[in-house]
């Protein structure tokens, strides 16, 4: 193909991809050289806590050619998901019965509704080529399910920066976004990178309930609460447990605060709207579902990933941090006889926190 065909091919590709639903689309090459850098440093620190997926692949994840042959260029795209929701952020953090739920995960799992719109986008991208490229034509796209650098791949495409807090920021949108990935191996026109406008800003370091924020750009994922309450398996260090405070699934602190958010918008998906009520669901509701109910009421949302005992984990130690209430008391006591190790566990702790409030209130 000619240089002005790929030029030509390149804006239809981005003028398909925002009528697809996507808010953004970009171009980059292939060298993440210094995102690699970046990578093994943090991994050398063990910042990467229990995610051992993230050496398993070795450098597929900062070579694209290793994870998908031939790949010259990536198109990166985005799409926005903040919901609008009964009870804003702010107000479901400041009661402290409330369960917490990342805003991410109020709505249907993201992974499938992208896939399925970048899939789209490259049958368009297929059908487009002339006859004789369709054969010699290889494209593969990714939705957070691969070894892939999908922040440092949409910073490279122009798409926005990485904040201090290591998430993607975008002058006109903030960084409520998700997103996705197409290799190709047609050498496209790329775009510019995004330059950093953070500034001297360093509110989300400040905010982060645990001080995951190490440093500007690194992220220690062990004292992350969305590490804590959706990546790890077992206990949650137990110094950690009263600095999570309400949050059963993810921490959105960071985000919140950041200035450059108050230029994000609703999002205009249906499928990333609250469903079953879980933007103003009371922690005492959700720790007393059984597992047929957190079930149907996760069905297609990414909280299903964590299962029903990580899920009665994170409401203990929630319950725990709650002030006292008889009726925490009586709830927590009735899943001591839970048969999960992990659930008993954290349920003592909460429990322990819990008397020890009364006991506080007793003397005063």
């Amino acid at each position: 193909m000619t240089e002005q065909a790929l030029r030509d091919l390149a804006e239809q590709i981005k003028s398909w991809g925002l009528a697809l639903g996507f808010q953004q689309v970009g171009i980059t090459d292939t060298d993440l050289s210094e995102a690699e850098a970046h990578l093994q440093a943090w991994l050398a620190q063990g910042f990467h806590g229990d995610m051992q997926y993230m050496h398993q692949h070795g450098l597929k994840r900062s070579r694209p050619n290793l994870l998908h042959e031939g790949t010259l260029r990536i198109i990166s795209v985005r799409l926005d998901y903040y919901p609008e929701a009964q009870r804003t952020t702010q107000q479901v953090l400041a009661e402290p019965t409330a369960a917490f739920i990342s805003r991410y995960a109020l709505g249907r799992d993201y992974h499938k509704l992208m896939r399925k719109r970048l899939q789209k986008l490259i049958e368009r991208i297929t059908e487009a080529l002339p006859l004789a490229y369709q054969q010699d034509v290889s494209m593969r796209c990714w939705v957070d399910s691969a070894p892939v650098l999908e922040k440092a791949i949409a910073q490279k495409a122009g798409l926005g920066w990485l904040g201090k807090h290591s998430n993607v920021i975008n002058r006109q949108a903030g960084s409520w976004f998700f997103l996705g990935e197409i290799y190709v191996n047609l050498p496209l026109p790329i775009d510019s990178p995004a330059t950093p406008h953070c500034g001297e800003c360093s509110a989300c370091i400040t905010i982060c309930p645990t001080q995951a924020i190490v440093a500007p750009y690194q992220v220690d994922a062990r004292r992350c609460v969305s590490y804590l309450t959706i990546e790890l398996q077992g206990a949650i260090p137990e110094p950690l447990r009263p600095l999570i405070g309400n949050r059963i699934y993810g921490c959105d602190d960071c985000q919140l605060i950041c200035p450059w958010n108050r230029f994000a918008k609703l999002t205009a998906e249906a499928d990333f709207k609250p469903r079953h009520q879980l933007d103003a669901q009371h922690l005492l509701t959700v720790f007393s579902w059984d597992e047929a109910k957190f079930l149907a009421a996760t069905e297609g949302s990414a909280i299903r990933r964590i299962g029903y005992q990580r899920w009665l984990r994170n409401c203990a130690v929630a319950l725990g941090n709650a002030p006292y209430s008889a009726e925490i008391i009586s709830q927590l006591t009735a899943r001591l006889a839970h048969p999960s190790a992990l659930v008993q566990e954290h349920v003592h702790w909460a429990l322990k926190q819990q008397h020890a409030k009364l006991n506080a209130a007793d003397t005063l």
